[in-house]
């Protein structure tokens, strides 16, 4: 694997926030009346945590179709129909009215996006650093998510 580009780093990390915030929201009863008081709901704890998961799993799905098209053939089908997998399970599963429910299946998905985007990297079509990065964003996220969904 070689380095990270810079940009790709800081920008991947900063997308992170939402994800550390909703979870320490739920960690932190003051840092949860303060996110209510200054944001409101939409932007605090389990809320946070799901909207954002599901965003950012459809995301992905447009970032994997992106690796798809530098394929031809049957690799090519294939990748196309992996890449709207993520953003169908967020349809599906991730937008439940039960939290804790849409959050734990919101961290299986982000764990099988992983598995895809090894696929696409194991076959060249993502850059040589991608599984770099995904380690550390999937590393943040799915225990986020966890946090959410469990406690």
């Amino acid at each position: 694997m070689t380095r990270i580009p810079p940009a790709a780093l800081i920008l991947g990390l900063s997308g992170l926030i939402p994800f550390v915030w909703g979870a320490a929201t739920v960690l932190s009863p003051d840092l949860l009346a303060f996110s209510q008081g200054m944001f409101g709901r939409r932007l605090t704890a389990h809320v946070v945590l799901q909207g954002y998961g599901v965003v950012i799993l459809c995301f992905m799905s447009g970032v994997i179709w992106g690796f798809a098209t530098r394929a031809a053939g049957r690799i090519a089908a294939t990748g196309y129909a992996l890449s709207v997998l993520p953003a169908l399970w967020a349809f599906f599963f991730g937008l439940s009215p039960w939290p804790p429910t849409a959050l734990v299946a919101l961290g299986a998905g982000f764990v099988a996006l992983l598995m895809i985007d090894w696929m696409f990297w194991s076959q060249g079509l993502a850059p040589p650093w991608w599984m770099r990065l995904r380690l550390i964003l999937t590393g943040v996220v799915v225990p986020c998510l966890a946090v959410g969904a469990f406690l």
